[in-house]
């Protein structure tokens, strides 16, 4: 593309985007983003990808602002256990993914024989990767790459991902231009970046390539090979939900420290109803919302622990948590986030049959 037709493309998306990162990196460096394209054309090249995907890749580059910006006001997550859950674990979520049960019968069977995820751990992350297909990602992958790539904060991690997805495409007989994801490079019915799709993509439906955005089948079928891989078992559950006492240690709340069920149990931990918890020997780790339950502190303190009898404030006798088996942390490795493998395990209950 000549320089004077990048830069209207450029000078067009920067003038759409107020305060943008553009804007905050000051004038945009012509040489480097040449260099950057003959950079991913030369590593194309040597790891032998088509030159007709190489040029369909680089043939009409654009740099997104919007990216960038998107990129770098990533902030800490703030909301609550409850918050999220409330988000994520909706009464329309549930109703879509019952529907989409009945819908898929067949399918789901297949997935679940093969591979030994349960049909309902695989409508709870399609449910909540992409509302069930319904989360339409806007960003052509190319460019949202080659905008990050060029920004250089990861750039050997986004290099890493184009070029992943260039070989998909030459593979699967794709056009690389109509992939379409998020600003970060995530993809399809389960959000897989390229890298993810390369390792574990399976042809579902088996018609000679995999097209984890078009195909349902496809996608089921990757998603259910990828937590088989973590090494799901089917016969175990994701948590389970504990009350603690109100003075437990709270540096034992965060997941990472694992005993057996009777060695919690004597700790004071049982059923929320009271009833002892299971005691078998397997090994658990225990979560729980330690910054709603630190601000409960604060409030107590400051009150003198005299305070209304009011659900929002009273001081707590017992500490809702979570134990959090095996595969809780095999959801974790997918995404690492406790909120996001709790939401999981609560979708996925909601959707049993």
């Amino acid at each position: 593309m000549h320089k004077t037709i990048r830069f209207c493309r450029i000078f067009l998306l920067c003038s759409l985007v107020s305060n943008s990162a553009f804007a905050e990196r000051g004038v945009f460096d012509f040489e480097r983003w040449d260099s950057m394209l003959n950079n991913i054309r030369n590593q194309a090249s040597k790891q032998n990808i088509s030159q007709s995907v190489i040029d369909e890749t680089l043939k009409n580059p654009i740099f997104i602002p919007s990216i960038i910006k998107s990129d770098k006001n990533q902030t800490e997550f703030t909301l609550t256990l409850d918050q999220y859950l409330n988000r994520t674990v909706t009464k329309d979520r549930i109703a879509q993914g019952r529907k989409k049960s009945s819908q898929y019968p067949t399918l789901l069977n297949h997935v679940e024989t093969k591979y030994g995820v349960p049909r309902n751990v695989i409508l709870a992350f399609w449910g909540l990767e992409s509302n069930y297909g319904k989360t339409k990602s806007k960003y052509q992958l190319t460019n949202s790459f080659l905008t990050l790539i060029y920004d250089g904060r990861r750039a050997e991690f986004f290099s890493k991902q184009l070029l992943s997805l260039m070989k998909t495409a030459d593979r699967n007989k794709l056009s690389i231009t109509s992939i379409h994801g998020s600003w970060a490079g995530a993809m399809g019915h389960f959000q897989f970046i390229p890298t993810t799709l390369a390792q574990y993509g399976v042809d579902g439906n088996q018609d000679g390539h995999i097209d984890i955005i078009n195909s349902i089948g496809d996608a089921m079928y990757s998603a259910a090979n990828y937590l088989n891989k973590l090494g799901w078992n089917q016969d175990e559950k994701i948590v389970r939900r504990v009350v603690v006492p109100a003075d437990f240690d709270r540096k034992m709340l965060n997941g990472d420290v694992k005993k057996t069920l009777p060695e919690w149990a004597s700790l004071g931990i049982t059923n929320p109803d009271g009833s002892p918890i299971p005691q078998s020997n397997m090994i658990a780790g225990l979560v729980a919302d330690t910054k709603s339950i630190a601000k409960q502190d604060l409030f107590n303190t400051a009150n003198g622990g005299d305070v209304e009898s009011d659900t929002d404030t009273a001081p707590q006798s017992v500490i809702n948590a979570y134990l959090t088996y095996p595969n809780f942390y095999r959801i974790k490795k997918w995404n690492n986030s406790s909120w996001y493998a709790i939401a999981i395990a609560e979708l996925a209950d909601k959707l049993k049959q």
